[in-house]
Order: C-alpha cells, then structure tokens, then sequence
C-alpha cells in the first residue's frame, strides 16, 4: 500500500470543496409588513342648474298652470352606508312688496326616480327624491308650474327655496 500524505490533504481539502459547492447555499432574508389605510367618509354633492326659474305672465283662463320657463337639471352624488335624502324648503311665500302668493301654488314633476313630484312649503321641508340605502349618482329633470289665478295682485314676485342633499 502506497501513503502519499501531501495528496490526501490535497483530496480531503478538495472534498471538502465539492460538498461545500454541493451544500444548499443558505439565504438571508427579512420581510416586512405594509400597512395601507384609506379615509372614506359620508360626502353629498348636489348640483342643480339652472339656479333660476321663471313664470312669464298669462291668462289664467286659457293657461290655468303656468309652466317656467325652464326645467331644473338635478345631480345629486351620495356616498353613504346610510340613506340619503334630498329634501327642498320655501323660504316663504312669493312676495311683491306687500302682496304675496302662497308658495303651495308652486308645484313640480321629476322625470325619473329616485326624483319625485312635489308641492313647495315654507312650513316643512318636503322630499325632492327617495333613495335606496347606499351610494350612486343619480341625475334628472323637474319641471316646475305655478297655478295661475284671477284673484292676485299684478306685481314682480319673488322668492327662494332652498333643496338639502344629506348623506347619513
């Protein structure tokens, strides 16, 4: 048998070697966790164009409800867990100086839900629109009449009703 001491530390170092390069090379590795929070709170935006309506003067006997001279466009965006409300006010009676007409005689038509008709009071607020539960975009028409009458006082009257989109 044949000793070569210099090959077998040669050999040894070079299995070594191999088995190290054979070895599963281990890997460093930390992680970490990312918080991502998002603020969605209740909003309401409404939009209502034109902002002014007018009723042109005519005969009460050939026109008895007297159309204004435009229809309101209305965009009411709601995001809510809750259910939201438009409801309109009067601020009173249409005034001309000392004369007035009973806001009541104001009345309008919505072209589609969730917007419905109405009668205008300065008492109480009245709904303008019933809502599902929830969030959308809801978008339409009134169209407003006054109902005419031989009985008023001649004049330029005026008044302002104020329309309140809620999103509980």
């Amino acid at each position: 048998m044949f000793s070569f001491p210099g090959l077998r530390v040669s050999a040894v170092l070079t299995l070594t070697f191999v088995g190290l390069l054979c070895a599963r090379v281990s890997s460093a590795q930390s992680t970490q966790t990312l918080t991502i929070n998002a603020t969605v709170s209740a909003r309401a935006e409404l939009t209502i164009s034109p902002t002014t309506i007018n009723f042109p003067d005519a005969s009460p006997t050939t026109t008895p409800s007297i159309p204004a001279n435009s229809t309101v466009s209305v965009t009411a965006n709601v995001r809510t867990s809750g259910t939201p409300t438009l409801k309109v006010l009067a601020n009173g009676n249409l005034t001309s100086g000392a004369n007035s007409i009973a806001i009541t005689n104001v009345t309008w038509t919505a072209s589609a839900a969730p917007f419905i008709a109405g009668t205008l009071n300065s008492a109480t607020s009245q709904d303008a629109a019933t809502f599902s539960s929830g969030s959308g975009s809801y978008s339409g028409v009134f169209t407003f009449a006054l109902a005419n009458s031989w009985a008023r006082a001649d004049g330029s009257y005026t008044q302002t009703a104020t329309y309140t989109l809620t999103a509980p």
